[in-house]
Order: C-alpha cells, then structure tokens, then sequence
C-alpha cells in the first residue's frame, strides 16, 4: 500500500473543507497565483449625502477570513500566471507609445522614433554562439594567457550549450570592472538621456535650458543580461511637441538627427569610480557595439515593426533570472549562500566579486552585498519617461475597472468609499499549490485554443474574401 504525500494529504483536506469551493473560485479569479497574498478587511460604499451604505464587502464570510489577490511578480519563473499578465501589461506599455492608445494619440506613429541597442563593454574574451555556425574563437596560432589557458576555441557552440558566456580564462576575466559596471549602468544612462538631449539642443543652436519649449525626448529601457551575464538596454527613444505626444516636434528634429545625437551621447560619457588598489581607478563607459534602427508602423517597409519591439521588451522583462544568467531571484545572506547557489561558475565569481568589493568603506553606498543576487544591477528592468505612455498603475486599475461586478454603485459621482485591509498571510500549502498549478495549467490552455480559434478563423477569413 503506496503511503500519501503530504501535498496528497493536504489536497484531501482541502477539498473536504466546507469553504473548498469558495476558496477555489478565489484561486480562479487571480489565475492559478502560485504565491498569492492574503488580505483580511472590508469595503463599504456610501450615499456622500445621506450616508448610506449603498454596498458592502467583507472577508467574514471567505474562507479563513482572508481573500487572495495576485503577487503579482514579474518573473516566470516566480509566478508563470503573474509574470504572463505583467508581460501583457508591458506590451500595451510599450506599444501604446509607440502606435497610440490608452490616453496616447495615434499620431505618435508619425514621430521619429529609434530602436537603440547599449551593451556594455568587453571584460575578457567569453565563448560565443557565431552568427554562421563557425566555430566559437578560431586561433591558428594557438596562443595562451598568462595562466596557460589557450584563448581560441575550435568548438561550435549552440543554443543551450553550458559553455556560451563562460570566460575563456576566469583567472583573467575581470570581474570587478564587470560588477562595477552593473552598479554604475543606471548612473550611465542618466547621463546618455542627457547628453542626448544636450546634443539635439547643440546641433539645432537652442540652448540646452530651452530644448523643452521645442521638443521633448521619451524613452522606454528594458534591461536584459546576455549569455556573459551582463546588463545591456534596449530603448525605444522618441521625438514630441513641446506640449507632448498629441504635438508634432519642430521640422528639424528628424530621425536622423537624432540618431546622430544617440551616437554621439553614447559615444562621450562616462562614470568614474573611487581609486582602491582592490581593483584600480575606472573610467567607465558603453561597449562598442551601439546598434540604432529606426521604427517602423505596420505596413512600412523599412526598419523595425512597432509590435516586434513591443513584444521583445514584453519577453525580457519577464524572463527569470535562471533564465537570463542574471543570478537569483533572492538576496543572498553570505558567502555560503553563494557558495551553493544553482547556477554557473561564472555567475557564481560576478557574485562572489560582489560580496568582496561590498565590503570596501569607499564602495559602501553601491551596496553591492545587498544586490549580489543580482550581479550588482541595482535598476529597475523597465523604466520609461514619465510623457512615453500610460503607466501599469494605470492598466491595472482599468483591469480591475473592468472586471469588477456590480461597478454601476462604484460609477456613482456622489459615493465616498471606506475601505480597511491588512496583510495576513502569503504563498500555498502544498496541497494548495499542485491545485493552483493545475488552475493556471487549465486557463493557459483555454487561452492557447482560443488563440488557435482566431487564427483559423482569420485565415478562413482570407481565403474567403481571396
């Protein structure tokens, strides 16, 4: 006789609960969260004039007297339900200001607009993926570094090769210029948007102080660790009115202007660190390679389609570190931590160099221990200008707007709302989770067929209108 699992256990448990189907719907509702949040409170709707209560909800009544909203964590491999969501919500992000929509005229497709792409610079010779299938480092001469270790590779590598990213020598990798310029890219692309700004001003002969009364300059940055675990941006950068998007900018702010001032900026700043002898004075700066499309609207045959980009920023934003070589998902608390954490050597050292250089008193206020976990990337993975588009806060609350049942009383000009939440609790029991596993499961099929329905009806559609 096979002994029940304690996620078995758990799961007759539940089931066998009184509140089980309530507590499911729940579960529905926020799309199988594997980590919800659980909420205990209530919400009463009132007559601003007479005080009435005109509606009222309360966890009372649900099972636990809790309800669970969504984590609402970006990485996939956190939460596949939130992380899905999120990047539907990144998408339209994007994409609203790049074609229009959500509060964003359509007239922005007539902007000039780039695709910008700013890596960083080389730390030492990595295995590559070559565009060709060739080989990853060919040297006839079959030299080797100070350490003995040949710098050629014969070998091809391909997609999911353990080798790609991997210094050729890691004794001659270095390390803390890589983690260095994680810590400072943030910093650097403060300085890249203003020296863009600084070089339209100077190639139009207005005054940097009075470039906003001519036109302003939007960007919208995802930031996505290569194979070598480190931080490059992609950026779409658009030209408005001085009023904003519904405004055309002055007829000398061209795409090619502005690609000339997006070469230019990434081409001259740089940020200095502290002097140490742990590990030299730095100067740092962008990588050589500078990659500047243009945008294109849908049906336009030239450059990069709007929805491509929309839809490759949507992508990074919510890949998972295990995913991307960016290091974990957790803060690390030690050296042990590091020590045993699942991912490769080369990872393991950009922390580790982390954790050594956090300790420096001159290097205290980049507290690289704290973002370790991270490679020392202290940014946010999307970040945009406050005039590119809408704002997820914005797109959540016209979800919830949407999906909210009984909105005609919270319509209402003339309601006031008291409302009254705290935190009691997150995350499944075992039970739990193999149940809202099974719910995601279900509704990502649902959405898979649905989609498939579409697309044979569109292309029946075709052949009927052919």
């Amino acid at each position: 006789m096979r002994l029940l699992s304690e996620a078995d256990r758990d799961t007759i448990r539940l089931a066998q609960d009184p509140g089980f189907t309530r507590w499911l719907e729940q579960i529905t509702a926020i799309g199988g969260c594997a980590h919800p949040v659980y909420l205990s409170g209530s919400t009463i709707t009132r007559d601003a004039y007479t005080g009435e209560a005109l509606s009222a909800y309360s966890t009372a009544d649900e099972p636990g007297e809790r309800l669970a909203v969504r984590c609402r964590n970006r990485r996939a491999t956190v939460c596949a339900p939130c992380s899905r969501l999120h990047a539907g919500d990144t998408f339209h992000l994007v994409r609203s200001g790049l074609t229009g929509g959500k509060t964003v005229p359509e007239t922005v497709r007539d902007r000039p607009r780039l695709f910008v792409t700013l890596t960083a610079p080389g730390f030492g010779p990595v295995h590559r993926i070559a565009d060709d299938d060739s080989p990853c480092r060919p040297r006839r001469d079959r030299p080797r570094c100070a350490h003995g270790t040949p710098l050629g590779c014969s070998l091809a590598h391909s997609e999911g090769d353990p080798l790609t990213g991997q210094p050729l020598c890691p004794a001659c990798y270095d390390y803390p210029g890589h983690v260095l310029w994680h810590a400072h890219a943030g910093r650097l692309w403060d300085r890249f948007t203003t020296a863009v700004r600084r070089h339209l001003s100077s190639a139009a002969g207005i005054p940097r102080s009075r470039l906003g009364t001519h036109v302003v300059v939007s960007f919208a940055k995802v930031a996505e660790y290569q194979q070598r675990a480190a931080i490059h941006f992609h950026a779409v950068v658009r030209l408005d009115g001085p009023s904003g998007p519904g405004a055309a900018p002055p007829s000398w702010a061209t795409p090619e202007s502005l690609a000339d001032a997006v070469r230019a900026a990434a081409a001259s700043v740089t940020v200095r660190v502290p002097e140490s002898a742990a590990y030299g004075a730095e100067a740092l700066s962008w990588g050589a390679q500078l990659d500047v499309r243009p945008l294109r609207s849908f049906g336009d045959g030239a450059g990069v389609s709007d929805d491509a980009v929309a839809a490759y920023v949507a992508k990074y934003v919510t890949k998972g570190a295990t995913d991307t070589a960016a290091g974990l998902d957790h803060q690390v608390s030690g050296p042990e931590d590091i020590r045993t954490a699942r991912v490769s050597g080369h990872v393991r050292a950009l922390m580790g160099t982390c954790w050594r250089l956090g300790g420096l008193p001159e290097l205290e206020d980049l507290r690289l221990r704290a973002w370790a976990h991270t490679l020392g990337y202290r940014g946010h993975i999307l970040t945009k200008s406050r005039r590119y588009s809408t704002t997820y806060a914005a797109l959540r609350a016209e979800r919830a707007e949407h999906q909210r049942t009984g909105a005609e009383t919270a319509k209402e000009p003339h309601t006031v709302t008291e409302a009254a939440w705290r935190y009691v609790g997150s995350g499944h029991t075992p039970g739990a989770a193999l149940i809202a596993a099974g719910i995601a499961e279900d509704l990502a099929r649902n959405r898979e067929i649905a989609s498939e329905e579409i697309a044979h009806d569109f292309r029946g559609q075709q052949g009927h209108d052919t």
